[in-house]
């Protein structure tokens, strides 16, 4: 039996988190069956159709375009609906609420956004969206706990689905250790808060090493900061490492990256750094995407790492400490047996965290929501 899915995100060409996720899930879901999947694409402003996929837009402040996107949803048998405060039009994106009272087949909404200490309306805005799913998915056990003991949210919906990563060859594959030049690679959309001058300040410290650790920075700018303040952030980030002296040994690449190139970047690093600012973030793709290809990850005490290097697959760092970070990058570019027991505890936590035992989650969640609306 086929399954009609509708989607609700930003989507490619857009580059961020959310149209990553959801292009790379639905590919999943239709992966060697006959479903379908139709895409309502997230926008600021109204453009051309992305693709033969995408069936209708979502325009920012206009209500007609919200009343299209439902009536294409309404044809599909079951919605997931991604939820992230800054794409929805209206305070604290609440224009979500109107196309969710216009969607009559069951939503499932994922949350890649839970806030431990939410402003008044960001609260009442998540509990409303949360009220009118049919099913919420977090993808980590502490957003779960948040909404349990800080929001007002009928749990028996929740439900703990990890974000999804690629295969790549080395997930299982052995740790390498290799005699050459130590990478640390930090890849991602750039921006404040990445934390990337901790881990400059953090390579300075690494100089008596031989060969000193290279430290990679890849991604381009997040097009929200781009348009904000330009490269602002990535120019501060150059004079730093100017100013430090450190231009052989931390190297900007700012070009996208398709999936196979991204494959080929992580295959070459030793260590995933990401020295993030935010103690909020309970949600990271790329840190998903460094254990499942069993690469050891040095990451700042946000809660998405906590729960997720509890197996032993990287080690945790306090918030804007460069000394640390150092000492950390300093043990696993020195010491071979650090680096074989996290990747072998990466390569354990790898399987559930592909697409494809990710997507057969959502598919199962689906079939319980459309099963229980034929019976309703």
């Amino acid at each position: 039996m086929t399954t009609r899915f509708g989607f609700v995100s930003t989507f490619p060409p857009t580059q961020c988190g959310l149209a990553t996720f959801t292009a790379a899930l639905r590919t999943a879901l239709l992966h060697s069956t006959t479903d379908e999947g139709w895409v309502v694409r997230l926008v600021d402003e109204p453009g051309p159709q992305s693709g033969d996929e995408v069936v209708a837009q979502v325009v920012a402040g206009d209500a007609a375009s919200v009343r299209r996107a439902a009536a294409q949803l309404n044809l599909c048998d079951v919605a997931i609906v991604q939820h992230e405060y800054g794409v929805y039009g209206g305070a604290d994106g609440s224009e979500i609420l109107q196309l969710l009272d216009q969607v009559r087949v069951p939503c499932v909404v994922v949350l890649h956004t839970v806030l431990a200490d939410p402003a008044p309306h960001q609260r009442r805005v998540l509990e409303s969206v949360m009220a009118k799913a049919g099913a919420v998915v977090t993808m980590s056990v502490t957003a779960r706990e948040r909404l349990a003991t800080r929001y007002a949210a009928d749990m028996t919906k929740v439900s703990v689905i990890a974000h999804g990563a690629p295969a790549l060859e080395t997930t299982m594959a052995e740790p390498a250790f290799r005699t050459g030049q130590f990478t640390v690679l930090t890849w991602g959309l750039l921006g404040p808060g990445k934390g990337i001058e901790w881990g400059i300040e953090a390579m300075a410290m690494l100089r008596d090493l031989q060969p000193m650790p290279r430290y990679l920075v890849a991604g381009q700018t997040h097009p929200k900061v781009l348009l904000r303040e330009g490269e602002a952030y990535r120019d501060r980030l150059r004079e730093q490492v100017r100013h430090g002296d450190l231009g052989p040994w931390v190297t900007f690449e700012g070009h996208y990256r398709n999936t196979s190139a991204l494959a080929s970047l992580i295959r070459s690093a030793d260590v995933v750094l990401l020295p993030y600012d935010s103690p909020e973030q309970v949600t990271s793709g790329v840190l998903i995407e460094a254990v499942a290809a069993g690469k050891p990850v040095v990451a700042t005490r946000f809660p998405h790492a906590v729960e997720l290097l509890a197996g032993g697959a990287g080690v945790l760092v306090p918030h804007r400490d460069p000394a640390a970070i150092a000492t950390a990058l300093r043990s696993l570019a020195t010491r071979r047996d650090v680096v074989t027991r996290m990747t072998a505890a990466a390569a354990a936590a790898a399987p559930q965290l592909m697409w494809s035992a990710v997507a057969d989650q959502y598919r199962d969640l689906a079939g319980e929501l459309i099963t229980a609306s034929v019976a309703a």
